[in-house]
């Protein structure tokens, strides 16, 4: 039987939400008013009862988990779900109400990159301080300086106060410091976010370094499905305090996108989905169908026909509609837009129908970001409604492609080209 590096037995954590201190004096009489007549609070947030049960709320439910020693474990869920309460109570930031955690060895963890900096000093003492903080001595620190100031490509700057560094030298400086723990286990929670391009692959590779050559373990949080795909050899989803799934990462990442509420019916309603910041709302998406294909399943090659049904919310002129296409892991393929779909009169309901070509698109899952748009006078986009993640389909292969190759994604990418002519 392989080692066990973490054992977490029927652990919750629950938080009491303060009965006295909603912000004002009138609020705090109103809400006490209305427990005493039983009645709800009118200070409440909508569902909140649902969610913590009057005043407590229940971080982590119930939860059980083991992760072996060298394993790489990928943590994902919604905001909210407890994923960060988890890294919390194995770091020993906070204690658990109920259960157990025991675990095999020393935990380097890495929440929140930089906390402990201090503005004033300069890098080098913040290498010093940091480091104690985390739990390495100065005889630790002393032998892997170079390699931490060389890892964090700092060499310039080491001698400089931190205050007078960019966002991103701040956290290449504090991520290169936490990853130099001496460490059996490895708590990460989004840190891989940091810095440029360059220095995010560095930081990937040298977790997947630490878990696969050096035998640490590593537990991951991250919202980007990408790296808990390059970087996780099992994963679980976490949603309101439980553990839904434990299994294959790719299993884990389609169960995540399809229960984080996106559209995969052949007609999806859009009029209570969640629009971003971006978006004008001069125009409101009701719907996206799909139709003649009632389970989302198209045949690769086959013309895929899309009727969208919005409104006008004010007179449009030279209205035009896109679709972001993103593979199941949220890598990004492509984007396809129409031309001008016309002039619309305030208040009008619009019947939108378009073709899409799916022959280019590899076997898979994929997922529509729509938008309706104009183009500014110097062809800027102007977003008149948005909808991320809207809808999904599954292509799959033609009866005639049964002997082309199984397609590798994760190498290959999700387009098939034409093949090649034989001169």
């Amino acid at each position: 039987m392989d080692e066990l590096a973490i054992k977490i037995e029927h652990v919750s954590k629950e938080y009491r939400l303060g009965t006295i201190g909603g912000g004002t004096l009138r609020g705090d009489l109103q809400s006490w008013w209305a427990r005493l007549r039983g009645k709800e609070d009118p200070n409440s947030k909508i569902g909140s009862a649902a969610t913590h049960g009057g005043d407590r709320f229940l971080a982590l439910d119930d939860v059980s988990i083991q992760v072996k020693k060298g394993e790489a474990l990928g943590i994902i869920g919604h905001n909210g779900a407890g994923k960060s309460t988890l890294l919390k109570l194995l770091s020993r930031v906070t204690a658990p109400t109920r259960g157990t955690i025991a675990y095999n060895g020393r935990i380097a963890s890495m929440l929140e990159v930089g906390t402990g900096f201090h503005p004033e000093l300069t890098g080098r003492e913040n290498v010093y301080m940091n480091g104690a903080i985390l739990g390495m001595t100065k005889a630790e620190i002393d032998r892997k300086f170079d390699q931490i100031v060389e890892f964090a490509e700092m060499e310039k700057f080491i001698d400089t106060p931190v205050k007078r560094y960019s966002s991103g030298m701040y956290v290449k400086l504090a991520f290169a410091v936490a990853a130099h723990l001496d460490s059996e286990i490895m708590v990460m929670d989004e840190v891989l976010a940091v810095g440029d391009m360059k220095f995010q692959q560095k930081c990937l590779d040298k977790m997947s370094s630490a878990a696969r050559e050096d035998g640490k373990t590593v537990l991951y949080v991250s919202h980007n499905m990408n790296t808990i795909q390059r970087l996780c050899d099992r994963c679980i989803v976490m949603s309101h305090g439980k553990v839904i799934f434990s299994g294959d990462v790719e299993e884990a990442i389609t169960l995540y996108l399809n229960y984080a509420g996106s559209g995969s019916g052949a007609l999806t309603d859009l009029s209570k989905r969640d629009r971003p910041s971006n978006s004008t709302n001069r125009a409101f998406m009701n719907s996206i169908q799909f139709e003649g294909h009632h389970d989302c399943i198209v045949t690769r090659g086959e013309k895929l026909k899309i009727k969208v049904l919005w409104l006008a919310k004010e007179e449009l002129e030279d209205v035009r509609f896109r679709m972001i296409i993103r593979y199941r892991d949220d890598t990004a393929i492509g984007l396809v837009q129409s031309g001008n779909l016309g002039s619309f009169s305030a208040g009008e309901n619009c019947n939108s129908v378009f073709s899409f070509d799916t022959s280019i698109l590899a076997e898979g899952k994929y997922y529509f970001s729509i938008a309706l748009f104009q183009s500014d006078k110097i062809g800027n986009s102007v977003i008149l409604d948005h909808v991320t993640r809207a809808c999904s389909i599954e292509i799959v292969n033609k009866p005639d492609d049964d002997k082309l190759l199984n397609w590798e994604h994760r190498w290959w990418g999700s387009i098939r080209f034409p093949d090649l002519e034989i001169m």
